[in-house]
Parts: structure tokens; C-alpha cells; sequence
């Protein structure tokens, strides 16, 4: 599901004064990208304020409140205020693109010859997977709540993606289906 470039993010957390273990005192802003989920740390205009959860343009035009992209970041650079923030953003962004969710339970396929993507969701096991996989063969799902009306025993599938989502970003997968994978060590010496 990893699609265009980063246009929109969500604020996770505001650092009017920087982080206080950098020289350079800049405000910063920890924050997620809408498309592809991506951890970032940008730096603000002056004078201007972000609140959690807000919606900032980063895009290739003009930015009112952004400054400049200071880098993508991993789950551990998060503050604890973007950790505590990040799974109530994740889930509104699920809820949000409910339908681009409701098309992965739609056409998700095999990860390998004894896995299958849908086994990568927390809590969804072999039955959950036969009985998504006879439903969908049946009639696709509509939503949310048509894929609950259906299938039996999954807790809220808008829950299971947002733990999923929150897993790939904490760098636990080996597959990463909607989040781009955690910058590795070997990209930050190689700029």
C-alpha cells in the first residue's frame, strides 16, 4: 500500500525550543505522513505553533507552518509525547482510508507458499484467514462494518491495521505492507 510521496502530515509532537540534546535550539515537530506512514522531523517557520494531531503541508509548494524537512526518523527518536500520540493517529488515518483498507482485505494474497498477507494482521490466524478468504471469494467487502458483519471473532479489523501499522513503525516486521521500512543506520552514514 506504500503510495506517493509525503504531501500531508500529522503533528505527534511540538518542540517550540528544539530538543534539548541539540546544540542548535530550532523549533521542531515529530510527525507522520498521511500516505505512507513515515516518521519525520521537520523544522517549523518562526513564530509559528503545531498542537498534536494537526494537518501540515510538506509538499513541494509553499508551506506556511514548515520550514524545512530536517530528516526521516525511527520509532525510538519518537518523544514520549509522539509515542503516546502515534497509535490515536495511526487508527484516524485507518479510519480515514477505510477504503483503501477494505481493498487490502480485498486483494491481499500470499507473502510466500506457507504465508499469506492477511496472517501478518495481529489476531488474524489460519480459520480468520479461511473464513475472510470464503467471504471475499463470495462478495468483496464493502467497509468496516460489512467485513464485521461477515466474518466472526476478529476484533475491530480498524484496530488490527492500526496495530499492524504501529508494529512496522516500531521496526518489528519482516514485511512492511503500509508503512515504509524504519531508516536503517546504513542510509544515515551514506548521505
Amino acid at each position: 500500500m506504500i503510495q506517493r510521496k509525503e504531501e500531508y502530515v500529522v503533528v505527534l509532537d511540538f518542540l517550540p525550543h528544539g530538543k534539548s540534546s541539540e546544540a542548535t535550539k530550532e523549533p521542531v515537530a515529530q510527525v507522520i505522513g498521511e500516505n505512507n506512514f513515515t516518521l519525520l522531523e521537520v523544522i517549523t517557520r518562526p513564530d509559528v505553533q503545531l498542537a498534536p494531531g494537526q494537518r501540515v503541508y510538506v509538499g513541494r509548494e509553499e508551506r506556511k507552518e514548515i520550514d524545512h524537512i530536517k530528516g526521516r526518523i525511527n520509532y525510538v527518536d519518537l518523544t514520549g509525547s509522539s509515542q503516546q500520540t502515534l497509535h490515536e493517529v495511526v487508527h484516524a488515518s485507518v479510519v480515514r482510508r477505510e477504503s483503501e483498507f477494505v481493498g487490502f482485505l480485498n486483494k491481499a494474497g500470499s507473502v510466500s507458499i506457507r504465508s499469506h498477507m492477511l496472517e501478518l494482521l495481529p489476531g488474524i490466524g489460519k480459520k480468520h484467514l479461511d473464513a475472510i478468504i470464503s467471504e471475499r471469494t463470495q462478495k468483496q467487502f464493502e467497509s468496516f462494518a460489512d467485513f464485521h458483519s461477515r466474518v466472526q471473532h476478529v476484533t475491530s479489523i480498524d484496530e488490527v491495521f492500526t496495530q499492524r501499522i504501529v508494529e512496522e513503525l516500531r521496526g518489528e516486521s519482516k514485511y512492511y505492507l503500509f508503512a515504509k521500512s524504519p531508516k536503517r543506520e546504513e542510509e544515515e552514514w551514506q548521505r
